[in-house]
Order: structure tokens, then C-alpha cells, then sequence
């Protein structure tokens, strides 16, 4: 089923939901969807061809039936809202709500692409583009770079970057980013991210060392959680690495690239993993 954020109708949602129980299971019908909803059979028939709306007292129970949380729910309540309103400008205002709930969008990498992780620094150099806006010098981003790099490698790292069409030329002659935000989700590429992450969590820990207290945010939690904690928590932290590219796009002259890098992982297995 899509993104609840490609959706812009409601009822569009709860009806591919519907599709989606029923193809798993041939049984399931508009009677199993009404008592999980709370609505009687025709009510449900009605919402779906969009002649009728979900009643308010009953949005708790379609988040828990379409397993919806944090921005994903709150998406969900402003298209009910959107649909039900009637005035003009009061729907562009939950509209505009809801479009700034929307994940930002982003470039799904492809196999060869890949070569993109290879080094920390190539990531830091198409950063290091947007910082200098497109007039490049090799020489200044090596030395910029924590730690400084060979000026042969961030050349290296701008040829390969202009190869994968992951900066491109302007007119003007400066360089440009093809896309704000990438994407390398699939088994297919968790080596190669996991390369990555390898070199960054280790720049992580020396960045310890390396910068004062003032230049750098590390912190630890140890916790104690039960599988819905653990769930919540990984939804959580979705969210906000979402909200935290929504406020990256809203700066307009960046000077600096930083990374941010988080861990949430166990100490101690939970009992049906233990040997």
C-alpha cells in the first residue's frame, strides 16, 4: 500500500486498506471493516465511495486500524478535516498543515550509485557544494574537511559526484545538487550503507576528542523498554530525522556540514532471544 502521505482523500486511504485485508484474505468483507471501525455495514459501504464521512467519535479506532503514529496520525485526522471542511480558505489552511507533515522528498539511489558511500568524504564534499554555493575549490574543502583530506581526494569526489548526476553543472558554471535529500533504503544496498555508517559512527566517537564541548552534541540513554516502548521509540526517531531534514531545507545560507548519527540498539537481548 503507498505512503499515507501520497494520499490527499481519506476515504482513498481506508479503501486500499480495505483492498489490502481483503487480498490477504478473500473472507474479509465490509462487516469486518464496520466492527473494527465501529460503523454499521452500509455506513462503511457508503465511506468508501465517498458519499458519506468517518463520524468523528470514530478516527481513535481507524488510527489503530490503519496502525498509524505520530506525524502519520496526525496526517490522517487533517485529511478527515480537509474532506469534511466546506469553507475554501479554512481547507487551504489544513492542507498547508498537512503538506508540512509530508515527508520531504528524496532520491531513491540505484545500484551504481552506490559508489557514493564508499568514503565519509564523498558525502561531506556535495555538502561542502551547497556550503560554498557551487564555486568549488578542491583545495579549500580538503582543508576544511574534519579531519582534512588529500585535495586529490575531494577531486576525486567531485568527478565521481558529476559521473552519478548527484551534482550537476549550472549555466553559471557552478555546481549544483541534483536533489537535496538521498535515499538508500533495500537489502540490496545495506552493505554498502553499512560501510558508511562504519566510518561515521568511528569519526563519531573521535569527534570526542577532536572538537570541544561547544562545537558538538553526544549524549547516551540506557534504557529499560518492553517491544511497544522499542516499537515507539524507532517510530520516533523516524519522525524526527524526518523533521530534522524539514528544518535543514528552511536554511537558506548554510556554513557548515555536520552529521548526525544515531544509535539505538540492545545491551541486553530481550528473553526469546537469549540462547
Amino acid at each position: 500500500m503507498r505512503s499515507i502521505f501520497e494520499y490527499l482523500d481519506y476515504r482513498d486511504l481506508l479503501r486500499d486498506a480495505f483492498e489490502q485485508r481483503k487480498a490477504k484474505s478473500p473472507l474479509y468483507g465490509y462487516r469486518m471493516m464496520a466492527e473494527a471501525l465501529g460503523q454499521d455495514t452500509s455506513n462503511i459501504f457508503r465511506i468508501l465511495q465517498k458519499d458519506a464521512h468517518l463520524p468523528a467519535r470514530c478516527q481513535s479506532r481507524a488510527i489503530e486500524y490503519l496502525g498509524l503514529t505520530g506525524r502519520s496520525a496526525e496526517y490522517f485526522v487533517l485529511l478527515i478535516a480537509y474532506a469534511r471542511e466546506r469553507d475554501s480558505r479554512a481547507r487551504h489552511d489544513i492542507l498547508d498543515k498537512a503538506m508540512a507533515l509530508r515527508d520531504v522528498a528524496s532520491r531513491d539511489l540505484v545500484d551504481k550509485e552506490l559508489a557514493y558511500f564508499r568514503e565519509w568524504w564523498i558525502v561531506a564534499v556535495r555538502s561542502m557544494v551547497e556550503v560554498m554555493e557551487g564555486r568549488v575549490q578542491p583545495a579549500v574543502i580538503a582543508s576544511r574537511l574534519r579531519p582534512p583530506i588529500p585535495e586529490a581526494d575531494v577531486t576525486k569526489a567531485l568527478d565521481l559526484l558529476l559521473e552519478l548526476s548527484l551534482v550537476k553543472k549550472a549555466s553559471s558554471g557552478r555546481l549544483v545538487l541534483t536533489e537535496a535529500h538521498l535515499n538508500a533504503g533495500g537489502s540490496e544496498k545495506t552493505e554498502a550503507v553499512r560501510h558508511f555508517q562504519r566510518q561515521i559512527l568511528a569519526l563519531a566517537a573521535e569527534s570526542l576528542e577532536r572538537f570541544p564541548r561547544e562545537e558538538r552534541d553526544v549524549s547516551t540513554l540506557t534504557l529499560a523498554v518492553d517491544q511497544e516502548a522499542f516499537k515507539e521509540i524507532r517510530e520516533m526517531l523516524r519522525e524526527f530525522r524526518q523533521q530534522i531534514q524539514k528544518r535543514v531545507e528552511e536554511s537558506l545560507q548554510p556554513d557548515r556540514v555536520m552529521q548526525l548519527s544515531m544509535a539505538f540498539f540492545p545491551l541486553a537481548s530481550a528473553p526469546e532471544a537469549s540462547q
